[in-house]
């Protein structure tokens, strides 16, 4: 096998890695499991939606409404000069969800995890403003670190997907091994304002 094959094979396990475990997908399933461990049974899941829907399936879908329009060329948004206005459409989604579980009476836990991500976000934000930092390993480890704490610490084994992704970033030139651990750091560091929630 020679070097390009391998190569071409690592990239294309890497971009898998990468669109499968990317932060919307990520939050939906770990946000859908903070709710369910909140509320104690079903009704969880309907705020783990909503949390799902403001922390990731909003802002991935303005992402999208922004390249149609020509703004960026993919989801990865590798110019970090061009991301604030993503930091902010986050940090307003999240508040709005939030404030929308403080009006239904969501369950605290949820409720906390939301808050948690968007202290997160202000964190890519002000790193963002003068290096790179990577948000899909931020979110994956922000999700792993969540559901351990809401669940079970038999979750933390559930970091070799933010390995993976971490991985994958780096192997896809989107960022460089220190921007990956330091999204990481910066996700498992939700599980602190959680705690403090």
């Amino acid at each position: 096998m020679s070097t390009t094959t391998t190569a071409a094979g690592r990239a294309t396990l890497a971009r898998t890695v990468t669109d499968v475990l990317q932060p919307r997908n990520a939050l939906l399933a770990g946000m859908l499991g903070i709710g369910l461990a909140a509320a104690g049974d079903w009704t969880g899941l309907l705020w783990g939606f909503l949390g799902a829907l403001c922390a990731g399936l909003i802002p991935a879908g303005y992402i999208e409404w922004e390249r149609g329009r020509g703004t960026w060329g993919d989801r990865h948004v590798v110019d970090r000069t061009k991301r604030a206005p993503i930091f902010f459409v986050i940090l307003g989604s999240i508040g709005a969800g939030s404030l929308v579980m403080v009006l239904g009476n969501a369950p605290g836990g949820i409720l906390v995890a939301m808050l948690a991500l968007w202290v997160m976000t202000i964190g890519l934000l002000a790193v963002n403003t003068v290096w790179k930092i990577s948000v899909d390993s931020a979110v994956a480890s922000a999700v792993v670190a969540l559901l351990a704490v809401v669940h079970s610490p038999w979750w933390l084994a559930a970091c070799a997907l933010t390995v993976a992704v971490c991985w994958s970033r780096v192997v896809l030139g989107y960022h460089t091994v220190a921007q990956t651990v330091a999204g990481a750091a910066l996700g498992a560091a939700t599980t602190v304002a959680y705690a403090f929630g």
